[in-house]
């Protein structure tokens, strides 16, 4: 039986680690080397850091940010935000990053995702997606932090990334984004079922119940979180002996 990942989630915006709702309401987290340390010791089995405004204003990826992370770090980590190059994917592993995160660079140009496949594997390359719901049933994919709508299904974009060399996608439910109101579970279910990679549930952590039903519902083999953990409402071993109790196995 596969182990789930509980992978804590640091959105950065000028070097801070910040959390909002629906994308938007952003308030300041804390320091992301102290944050992501402290959750490396309560037990989590990946972290992941993305730039949410480098996109949208056209900057490099925070590449400083990973050399420091990767000094204080032994658990495996994803960066990403502004990732337009496989010169730049290359930067972000040389400094120390095991994977990375490409969404909007991926969606404008998709070959983006087979290059950095065929040269550094698969398994870095994780494409992010995030999915507005536009009908029941229906996920749009956006781009540029949830600022540009694509007109591209969200399940359609999924499969085609994983057929264009992404070895995992990080699932994003825009609605469900700092509600604490359970992860999208449809949304989760179509993707997870429509590829054959793992998907990481993304969007409204709100307890270990939640997880239980991204994983035994939805079909996820990650779950990742922010908030709850930001604002020291739980903490990442607490969530996994919950999980344990509750019958999933947790790595």
């Amino acid at each position: 039986m596969n182990r789930i990942r509980l992978i804590p989630c640091l959105d950065i915006r000028d070097g801070r680690v910040v959390k909002g709702t629906n994308f938007i309401g952003i308030r300041d987290a804390g320091d992301p080397v102290e944050l992501a340390k402290r959750y490396e010791d309560q037990g989590a089995d990946e972290l992941v850091f993305l730039d949410i405004t480098a996109s949208h204003e056209g900057r490099a990826p925070v590449i400083e940010l990973a050399r420091r992370v990767s000094e204080v770090l032994f658990v495996p980590f994803t960066v990403g935000g502004g990732l337009r190059e496989v010169s730049q994917v290359r930067e972000a592993l040389l400094a120390g990053a095991d994977k990375v995160s490409l969404n909007t660079a991926a969606v404008a140009r998709p070959e983006l995702i087979t290059e950095s496949a065929d040269i550094y594997g698969a398994q870095c390359v994780v494409v992010a997606i995030d999915a507005r719901m536009i009908a029941p049933g229906k996920w749009e994919v956006t781009t540029h932090g949830g600022r540009s709508p694509t007109g591209l299904d969200a399940v359609e974009w999924a499969k085609r990334a994983v057929t264009l060399g992404a070895g995992e996608i990080l699932l994003t439910s825009m609605d469900g984004d700092g509600t604490r109101s359970g992860y999208d579970l449809a949304l989760t279910k179509a993707v997870s079922h429509a590829v054959n990679v793992p998907v990481i549930a993304s969007g409204g952590a709100g307890n270990a119940g939640h997880m239980v039903d991204a994983v035994e519902q939805g079909g996820a083999a990650a779950v990742l979180l922010a908030g709850i953990l930001h604002d020291g409402l739980t903490t990442v071993s607490e969530l996994k002996t919950e999980m344990h109790d509750l019958g999933v196995v947790v790595r």
